[in-house]
């Protein structure tokens, strides 16, 4: 049983990064990783999926790390559908998957946190920074006392 990552770009790579490494950082280690970009965000979700390895790989995991593309950011039926198809196929295999509604615009997140839902994540993550002070910054350089990853299967 492999755990899957599924995430949506946005421009800011700690938006991208951080939810992922908090996951780890609690245990969850993905084996694979999809992401859903579009041409706003391409350039980062490139710099991203490299930087996704590197974190995976040290947490002792070995991620592949896959990129859906959407031609326009308001395609809101291929968001729907990456994430429908995405969470169908791995829960179809028996893998676990979580769903991180951290990054992207608030139409992004909100679709993601139905789908989690609706299609049945095992996880709908969104990680919190509970002081303001720490925008931009990465995960590595905030006190631990100062974010929380909520996972909202937990709490709903």
């Amino acid at each position: 049983m492999a755990n899957i990552w599924v995430t949506n770009g946005t421009p800011t790579m700690p938006g991208i990064l951080n939810p992922l490494t908090a996951a780890c950082d609690q245990g969850y280690v993905p084996d694979e990783v999809w992401v859903l970009s579009n041409p706003g965000v391409a350039d980062y979700v490139a710099e991203a999926t490299d930087r996704f390895e590197v974190i995976i790989d040290a947490y002792d995991g070995d991620a592949d790390v896959s990129v859906h593309d959407l031609e326009h950011e308001t395609d809101f039926h291929g968001i729907i559908g990456f994430y429908r198809s995405t969470i169908e196929a791995a829960r179809d295999q028996g893998n676990t998957v979580a769903v991180d509604v951290t990054p992207g615009r608030k139409f992004m997140s909100a679709i993601a946190f139905q789908a989690g839902f609706k299609f049945d994540a095992d996880h709908v993550f969104y990680f919190h920074r509970k002081a303001g002070g720490y925008y931009g910054q990465y995960y590595a350089e905030i006190p631990r006392t100062a974010t929380d990853l909520i996972d909202f299967k937990e709490v709903l």
